[in-house]
């Protein structure tokens, strides 16, 4: 039996601060600075705020189109870089192989 979560991440990159709500029914502003937010979804390990490399990364991963909507059956989002490094190697994958950048950076191993 598939349980999907009803609460999603809203992510403002540049406040570097997350808030959950009900999926649909959130705010469409950050209600610090007014930027847009962005549904990362309800997957997301939120970096802490002082983690300036975490966020660094989740800027590259949210502005490339993926997100964290979890799969069927407890399947998660897969995996996520965590520091720009792993950015880096994943957007220098994309760019050998030809491969879509959202694609590189959800894979584990860019070997």
């Amino acid at each position: 039996m598939c349980i999907y979560p009803s609460r999603t991440h809203l992510v403002c990159l540049s406040c570097r601060v997350s808030s959950k709500h009900s999926i649909g029914r959130g705010p469409d502003r950050c209600p610090q600075c007014r930027g847009n937010l962005i549904d990362a979804g309800p997957h997301l390990a939120v970096p802490r705020k002082v983690d300036n490399a975490g966020w660094r990364a989740l800027d590259a991963v949210l502005d490339s189109g993926l997100n964290f909507y979890g799969g069927c059956c407890g399947a998660g989002p897969g995996y996520r870089p965590r520091t720009p490094r792993e950015v880096r190697e994943r957007l220098s994958l994309a760019e050998r192989t030809g491969m879509p950048i959202a694609e590189a950076l959800a894979t584990a191993d860019p070997k």
